[in-house]
């Protein structure tokens, strides 16, 4: 099922739909509040008259760091013994076709693609004996934009991972997919900059969710990024990066420089 938030410009009524073929249903009830219907309802419209936003809006944004071997080595970090959490502020969402400003404060804006996983429904310590994908709503394209020069010189994440437009997500949400082996690419301008397997990573999805829920709630709609491949480089105004997940889509944004 490919689930998305989308306005639609006769009405201007934003909501959640189901994507079947090239026709857009409507869904209701709201992920956030967790009473979203997956049934799909009337209207429908076509999706090329939709206009895709960001497919959730959550609470918060939960980020692994260095969950993959070959991306800590390229930065000069140790592997650390249990997941590195950081945050995103929700004010750096971006949805599909959005633009990515690079901030004048920084020199060096890199890209990270990544998996995320969609929250779907509360969870909170969850047990041994509980299963961590049980509370996953989907999977979608995420990019953990970043001012590299910021965040070492800041040495924690905040400003470097949350400026304005820092994380474009998208276009939607896919649920069904086994997130053990799926191919995370990103390109830009078309050419291949990381290529890797969520197989690599060094805390698996179902770890870092119970692991998570450990320190905090999650609630419906909140993302959790897994942590990005090798290959991480700069984005420059003009180009175009594009992250595909494996049974999900590409995501695709434009960069330009700020002009403030």
């Amino acid at each position: 099922m490919k689930i998305c938030r989308y306005t639609d410009p006769e009405t201007q009524r934003t909501a959640f739909g189901v994507i079947e073929g090239e026709t857009v249903f409507g869904l209701e009830g709201d992920l956030s509040a967790g009473n979203l219907s997956l049934e799909r309802s009337e209207p429908s419209i076509r999706l090329s008259d939709a206009r895709l936003l960001p497919p959730v809006a959550p609470s918060k944004i939960v980020c692994v760091g260095r969950n993959y071997r070959e991306h800590a080595a390229e930065l000069g970090n140790e592997m650390p013994p249990e997941p590195l959490l950081f945050l995103k502020a929700p004010s750096t969402l971006i949805g599909d076709g959005d633009v990515i400003e690079l901030p004048a404060q920084s020199q060096r804006v890199e890209h990270e693609g990544e998996l995320a996983v969609v929250i779907g429904r509360r969870c909170k310590r969850i047990a041994e004996d509980e299963d961590p994908l049980s509370y996953v709503l989907g999977y979608t394209c995420l990019n953990d934009v970043t001012a590299r020069d910021l965040q070492r010189k800041d040495v924690q994440f905040t400003r470097g991972k949350s400026f304005d437009t820092f994380c474009p997500v998208g276009p939607y949400i896919v649920s069904g997919l086994d997130p053990t082996d799926l191919k995370v690419e990103t390109r830009v301008n078309g050419q291949v900059r990381q290529s890797g397997r969520t197989n690599a990573m060094a805390f698996p999805v179902a770890h870092l969710i119970r692991y998570i829920s450990h320190a905090m709630t999650l609630e419906p709609g909140d993302l959790i990024a897994t942590g990005t491949p090798a290959g991480v480089g700069p984005l420059q105004d003009g180009d175009v990066c594009e992250v595909e997940v494996e049974g999900v889509g590409v995501l695709r944004n434009t960069v330009r420089a700020s002009v403030r």
